[in-house]
């Protein structure tokens, strides 16, 4: 089963210069929440822009860069996945667990047809960034889970977190 989990502003952008383009704390405990103790699947960038290695996570990285691969060979907690089609075989293998695609826009792109679950943050607000999340065909999905929140003190913006499942 594999989830999306991400956030995006008004105009669907998720990302400027390789991070958030915003810093909303409640966001950000809602992905540990949803994330922790599953595989988070990701692209080099995605990866690079982490601030270290997620705990009670394995962080599944998608790049053909060979000095990552050195790097975390020996590292349980990572795996380095050099294709599509490396990835879609641990997913093969891995069908009955929850897993997490947290970006970037190619792990979005390339899993669009087989992802189950939808974990969005809808920021009420527009950011200056560089990246939008790819188009996403919602009539394949119902809404199950709505949670709107205002702003507060200690997140500048108002927010919504929204669960969406895959019609079969």
């Amino acid at each position: 089963m594999i989830e999306y989990v991400w956030a995006e502003d008004k105009k669907h952008q998720i990302g400027v210069d390789g991070h958030l383009p915003w810093h909303l704390p409640a966001d950000l405990k809602h992905f540990k929440e949803e994330t922790i103790n599953h595989p988070i699947i990701m692209g080099r960038k995605t990866f690079a822009s982490l601030p270290r290695l997620l705990p009670k996570r394995k962080h599944i990285v998608l790049t053909h860069n060979e000095d990552l691969k050195k790097k975390y060979q020996t590292n349980d907690q990572v795996i380095i996945l050099a294709s599509l089609e490396e990835l879609n075989q641990y997913l093969q293998n891995h069908r009955s667990e929850k897993i997490c695609a947290i970006g970037g826009v190619s792990i979005f792109k390339a899993l669009i047809d087989q992802v189950d679950i939808l974990a969005k943050t809808e920021i009420d607000g527009v950011f200056s960034a560089d990246t939008v999340m790819p188009e996403i065909d919602y009539d394949k999905f119902k809404l199950i889970k709505k949670e709107a929140h205002p702003a507060d003190e200690k997140n500048k913006f108002p927010y919504t977190f929204l669960t969406y499942v895959r019609k079969h």
